[in-house]
């Protein structure tokens, strides 16, 4: 037993040096130039002048769902980039998982960067691999087609794959609450992703993260380690550790599981990297939408986060999300486009009085 904490205890060094470390290095198994994406900037002098003529800052973003139907089909990029603009949101994430997707985000992202809003994609698939390799196969696939489809600045590599690699409902704050097939399986996917974008775009900086608790995952992807307490294998590098944080889950500087309460951010923060809260949101059953744009706009959520940036290099919060749609009601605008709730008034407002 006392080996077993020892081992614990080095594996964590271990993982914040060697985050340290990478802070530097891009994603992927290979080294690469941590350096801006020319190829799209040379394209784009158009946005890269708008960008100029403000702050330049991602801080505040905002998450859609492009791909998915429902009022994003509905409602044209031109209208959606005028309500980002509004809200002050200067950053997108949405989904891809497939080449048609990949096509149809494609479509979006020029307009989106033209009127000066960064778009960048999270590249979904599932774990039903039967092996590392496979898994690492189809992730690159699906990277390799992101990256042609378009030349994006960042690219975030899975949606929560962690989650599905817990040992039941535990926190996830140690190596061994992890199932060790199912970590190789997300590993092998993280790694095909990012090795699939920088086959075609080297300068593409990799976003990975997860949620909750959930962060020893995160640290073994950079030691090189598994929940079986085996060492020595395929290591991940990225550039930035996103996260993702609801009202259900409370104040994310003292987070409270089985394992004790925790600093979430302060975890991350020793990881090395920048942060991105990339999912914040409110639950829909948490009250009317007035008391939705309080909390959203309050202690707990953006003017925490906002006040604790600079402490913990926090450099992006993206809401969850534009529309209410078949995930949930957490839109700040209802499910037609048009109809603004009042947690979209807050967030602009917000905004406004707090430029980051």
């Amino acid at each position: 037993m006392n080996n077993r904490i020892a081992s614990s205890l080095y594996r964590f060094i271990t993982a914040a040096i060697l985050a340290s470390v990478m802070l530097a290095a891009c994603g992927g198994d290979n080294s690469a130039v941590d350096t801006a994406a020319t190829g799209k900037d040379a394209a784009a002098p158009k946005s890269t002048a708008k960008a100029a003529s403000g702050s330049g800052s991602i801080f505040y973003g905002m998450n859609g769902h492009n791909t998915n139907g429902g009022a994003y089909d509905s409602t044209s990029p031109q209208t959606q980039l005028a309500q980002l603009q509004e809200l002050g949101a200067t950053i997108y994430r949405n989904d891809v998982y497939s080449q048609a997707s990949a096509n149809m985000l494609a479509g979006i992202a020029k307009t989106m960067e033209d009127g000066g809003v960064t778009m960048y994609p999270v590249m979904l698939l599932t774990l039903n691999y039967n092996s590392e390799d496979e898994a690492y196969n189809a992730g690159f696939k699906l990277g390799q087609q992101t990256a042609s489809s378009y030349h994006y600045k960042y690219y975030e590599v899975g949606n929560e794959l962690e989650a599905k690699a817990l040992n039941g409902n535990v926190d996830g704050t140690v190596w061994h609450q992890y199932n060790n097939w199912t970590y190789m399986l997300a590993r092998g996917v993280m790694r095909g992703m990012i090795a699939g974008v920088k086959s075609v775009d080297g300068s593409a900086k990799i976003v990975l993260g997860g949620t909750w608790l959930h962060t020893a995952f995160f640290q073994m992807l950079a030691d090189g380690s598994q929940p079986d307490g085996s060492w020595g294998h395929p290591t991940v590098s990225w550039d930035i550790t996103s996260w993702h944080w609801y009202s259900s889950q409370g104040d994310i500087t003292n987070a409270c599981g089985g394992t004790g309460c925790h600093d979430v951010l302060q975890t991350l923060h020793d990881m090395g990297k920048p942060i991105w809260i990339n999912e914040f949101g409110v639950r829909p059953e948490y009250g009317s939408y007035n008391q939705i744009a309080s909390y959203m706009t309050g202690n707990t959520m953006m003017a925490q986060f906002a006040s604790v940036a600079s402490k913990y290099n926090i450099q992006s919060i993206q809401g969850f999300q534009l529309y209410d749609d078949s995930e949930g009601n957490y839109g700040l605008v209802e499910g037609d486009g048009v109809t603004k709730k009042a947690a979209y008034w807050a967030y602009k407002d917000f905004v406004q009085n707090r430029p980051m």
